[in-house]
C-alpha cells in the first residue's frame, strides 16, 4: 500500500512513488488487466451471482510480519533513498508489535467472523530471516510467534509474502541486500519494474520458500509499494508460476491495487489456460477498495470510521461497492492497526464492523484465496442450457456456488454431481440461501451448491 494514498499511475512514473507499503492506489481510469486468456461458453440465461447471493467482504492486511514492527525499521531505510519524504522520528516507535495484540485483534475477528489476507514479510526490512532467526528476539520467542500465525491466524487469514523484505532487494546469490541504497535497488520502486518474468518468478520464489521453511502455507503473493506496477504482465506470470511451483497453488492471486473511485473493484481472472485439461491454470488480481483509512503505514496518522461508513450509515465508499454487488475489501497497515500500543487503528475497524453489519444483513465474510476461487469459477466454468436442463463443466470446483435462471416448470430442482443426485432443499428466503438449498421467486429459481471439479446438471 502507498504511503500517499491519492497517487496516481501517471505520478508513479514521475516520481518514482513515495511506497512504503504494499498496493499502490490506481485512479488514474486506465485500463490494469492482463490478458484473460481462455474463456468458455456460457449460457445468457444463466447468472451466475456472488456466493449464497450475498455480498463478499475481506481485510488486507499488509506490512504485519512476526514480531517486527516494519515501520520503525523501514522508515531509516527508505530515508536514506527519499531523505525529503520520510522524516518520521521512527526511534520513537516501537520495534516490536507483540504478539498479544496478533492474539487480541485475532481473536475479536474470529468472534465476528471477519476474514481475511494477513502478510508475513520473510525477511522483515532486513532484521533476519523468518528461518533463520531475528537478532534482537530469541529463537522461542521467534517459534511461538510463527506458531501463533500458523495456527491461530491461518484459518480465517491467507497469508502472504510482500516480497522478501519490504525494503531492500536481495541479491539471491549471496542472500545478502545489494551494496546499493537507491531507488533501483528497492523492492518497493525501481528494482521490479523491467525484470523479465523468470527473474520474477526466481525472486518471489525466494519469498516464498522461507514461508514454506517456517510451514506457512501460501496462495498468494502481496506487492510492496510500487513493485511490478510498470510490468504487470511479468508481475502476474510470476506470481502464477512462484505459487504452484512451490505451494502447488491451484489458484495463485495476489493484490497489488485498490480504487477508491467509481472503479470497478471485481476480482480480475487473468492467463487462463488449459481450461479441458487435467492441468488449468490461471491466477486472479484482488482489488482494493479503500485507501488505509486506520491508522496508516506508519502508525502516526489517524483515520476515520465516517470514510468507510457514516454514522447514519448511508454514506461512505463501503456502501458504494456492496450497493454493486462488488467485493467489499478493506485494506489497511498493521503499525496503524496497532498504532504504537494505542490501537486506534484497531478501534476505527470495530466501529467500521458494527455500522457495515447494522446497514446490511446480506454480507459474507471471505479470505482472498476464497473470493479468488469464488471468481475464477464464476468465470471459467463452463455452463449449456438446453431445455429444462443446465450443464456446467467446471475446471475448478468452488462451495457456495450461486446461479439464478428463469424457470418454465413447477416442481423441485434436481441436481446431480459425476450422475450422482444431490438433494436440494428450498428455502423461503433468498438471505437463507447456503449450500444445498433453491429459491423461487417471480419465475426465476436460485441454486446455492457446491460445485465439484468436472461435470454437474441441473434439472428443473
Amino acid at each position: 500500500m502507498s504511503a500517499q494514498e491519492e497517487m496516481t499511475r501517471r505520478e508513479f512514473v514521475k516520481a518514482a512513488a513515495v511506497a512504503a507499503g504494499g498496493a499502490v492506489l490506481l485512479n488514474s481510469g486506465r485500463a490494469v488487466g492482463q490478458p484473460k486468456g481462455e474463456r468458455p461458453y456460457q449460457s445468457a440465461g444463466v447468472k451466475v451471482l456472488n456466493p449464497q447471493n450475498r455480498a463478499p467482504m475481506s481485510l488486507i492486511i499488509d506490512d504485519s510480519t512476526c514480531l517486527v514492527n516494519l515501520a520503525h525499521f523501514g522508515i531509516p531505510q527508505f530515508a536514506e533513498v527519499w531523505p525529503n519524504n520520510y522524516k518520521q522520528d521512527w526511534r520513537k516507535l516501537p520495534r516490536e508489535i507483540p504478539d498479544s495484540f496478533v492474539r487480541k485483534f485475532g481473536r475479536w475477528c474470529r468472534d465476528h467472523g471477519v476474514k481475511g489476507k494477513y502478510s508475513i514479510v520473510p525477511y522483515p526490512a532486513c532484521v533476519g530471516r523468518l528461518d533463520r532467526g531475528l537478532p534482537g528476539w530469541s529463537r522461542k520467542d521467534l517459534d511461538q510467534s510463527i506458531k501463533l500465525v500458523r495456527e491461530f491466524m491461518m484459518p480465517n487469514w491467507d497469508i502472504h509474502p510482500e516480497m522478501v523484505t519490504h525494503t531492500r532487494v536481495i541479491d539471491l546469490a549471496t542472500g545478502q541486500p545489494y551494496p546499493q541504497a537507491t531507488e533501483k535497488f528497492m523492492e518497493n520502486w525501481g528494482w521490479s519494474q523491467d525484470k523479465s518474468a523468470e527473474v520474477l518468478t526466481d525472486y518471489m520464489t525466494y519469498a516464498l520458500r522461507i514461508l514454506k521453511n517456517v510451514g506457512l502455507d501460501c496462495e498468494g503473493i502481496t506487492t510492496p509499494g510500487g513493485f511490478g506496477g510498470q510490468n504487470r504482465d511479468n508481475l502476474a506470470k510470476a506470481t502464477l508460476e512462484s505459487c504452484r511451483d512451490v505451494f502447488n497453488a491451484e489458484i495463485p492471486h495476489y493484490f497489488r491495487d485498490l480504487f477508491t473511485n467509481d472503479r470497478s473493484v471485481t476480482p480480475l481472472v487473468q492467463y487462463a489456460s488449459g481450461l479441458d485439461s487435467d492441468d488449468p491454470k490461471c491466477v486472479v488480481s484482488i482489488i482494493g477498495c479503500t485507501g488505509d483509512w486506520f491508522g496508516g503505514w506508519d502508525g502516526l496518522v489517524p483515520g476515520s470510521v465516517d470514510k468507510f461508513i457514516t454514522e447514519d450509515l448511508k454514506g461512505g465508499r463501503l456502501g458504494q461497492v456492496i450497493d454493486k454487488g462488488e467485493p467489499a475489501i478493506l485494506v489497511c497497515h498493521w503499525p496503524g492497526i496497532y498504532y504504537n500500543g494505542e490501537e486506534i487503528g484497531f478501534n476505527i475497524f470495530k466501529e467500521v464492523v458494527r455500522r457495515v453489519h447494522s446497514r446490511y444483513d446480506n454480507l459474507i465474510w471471505m479470505k482472498l484465496s476464497e473470493i479468488s476461487r469464488y471468481w475464477a469459477a464464476k468465470e471459467l466454468t463452463k455452463i449449456e442450457r438446453k431445455g429444462a436442463g443446465v450443464t456446467f463443466n467446471a475446471p475448478f470446483a468452488t462451495p457456495g456456488f450461486t446461479v439464478r435462471l428463469k424457470s418454465f416448470a413447477s416442481g423441485i430442482p434436481k441436481l446431480a454431481v459425476n450422475a450422482t443426485p444431490v438433494k436440494l432443499n428450498r428455502v423461503k428466503k433468498p438471505l437463507l440461501l447456503k449450500t444445498g438449498t433453491w429459491h423461487a421467486d417471480d419465475g426465476n429459481i436460485t441454486v446455492c451448491f457446491d460445485l465439484p471439479k468436472g461435470k454437474s446438471t441441473l434439472e428443473l
